[in-house]
């Protein structure tokens, strides 16, 4: 299920789609070897629960959305990209700012404006954004994800179809230079979604992640809101729930369980931009079927695939991401 409908029972968390954060890829660009591609999905056009379409409205303007970038492999981001957006006239536009140091790992709005005023696209027709050294694109597109959901909730029973095959998501897609990810040759990636906690200037972490359907399979109940509102650096705490659940779903031992559920956290994606993206020892790329790796791990090789592969509608030019459905205006 990817990282989609994270709330409670397959809902969206805090009940708001716009915050759902979906997916988050990584690769190099294909034209500037010294550059390097991020899309943030988040906003899924159709809900199971409940089921139907969202809102027309791509993201929310009172949220933070906010790539987080680990340059040294502690667990706390040492650059962030913040992006926010504004509505005016039925329309909405996009401001990404660029914070780095100790308040990188913070929360906030600051940082140096790197994109300003970018319009966020809600049709066909992709509305990039050169700005300095940046490319920026946001707004509604057709969703890169494949799975056969309904078999994932039919005890694993696949039969082939593609939930996501006529669905949108709302993207944001940052090119951006490869010092960015520091001078390791390697940094960790993650995103979140932050909105008012209701204190005077606090905030709320809403969601947040980089494997994907990690929130979705490994935590029930109470344990989803700490895990969804938590940090990389602390998620060590989650080993033994994620072992507990490996037990019981993959039959393994409680010492494979462990040894498994390490390789999962913390919920990072390793990017070194000099090597191909290849999930997940490197990045992500659009292609890459992270459900089938996902679902031989999950299951201890019982289940090796769901028999859907990737969407045919990807660009081969920025943002990369293929034209909307339309199934948001539905």
């Amino acid at each position: 299920m990817a990282h989609h409908y994270s709330g409670p029972d397959f809902s969206f968390p805090h009940g708001d789609a716009r915050v759902d954060h979906c997916d988050l890829f990584a690769f190099p660009a294909p034209e500037d070897a010294a550059r390097s591609i991020v899309v943030i999905d988040v906003h899924p056009s159709v809900g199971i629960n409940p089921e139907g379409p969202t809102t027309t409205e791509p993201f929310a303007p009172e949220a933070v959305y906010e790539l987080k970038v680990d340059t040294n492999a502690d667990g706390v981001a040492d650059v962030a990209f913040r992006v926010r957006f504004s509505a005016a006239d039925d329309a909405q536009s996009a401001t990404v700012r660029r914070v780095e140091g100790a308040d990188a790992a913070g929360a906030g709005e600051g940082g140096e404006a790197v994109v300003e005023d970018a319009p966020v696209s809600t049709g066909a027709q992709a509305r990039v954004t050169d700005a300095g050294g940046y490319r920026f694109f946001a707004g509604w597109r057709s969703d890169p994800f494949f799975f056969d959901a309904g078999g994932a909730l039919n005890d694993f029973q696949f039969t082939g179809e593609d939930f996501f095959a006529d669905k949108d998501v709302c993207s944001i897609v940052l090119e951006v230079p490869n010092d960015v990810f520091g001078a390791s040759g390697g940094a960790r990636l993650w995103h979140r979604t932050l909105v008012p906690d209701g204190t005077n200037g606090g905030w709320l972490q809403t969601d947040r992640g980089a494997r994907p359907s990690q929130s979705v399979f490994f935590c029930p109940g109470e344990e989803k809101a700490a895990y969804l509102g938590g940090e990389p650096s602390t998620d060590d705490r989650f080993v033994d729930s994620f072992a507990h659940v490996l037990e019981h779903v993959g039959g393994y031992s409680r010492e494979d369980a462990k040894r498994v559920a390490r390789t999962l956290l913390p919920d990072v994606l390793p990017y070194d931009p000099s090597r191909p993206a290849r999930y997940p020892d490197n990045g992500r790329a659009l292609t890459d079927d992270v459900s089938d790796h996902f679902l031989a791990l999950f299951t201890n090789e019982k289940v090796t695939g769901d028999n859907v592969g990737p969407h045919a509608d990807l660009l081969i030019e920025f943002p990369y991401v293929g034209p909307p459905h339309g199934s948001y205006g539905s």
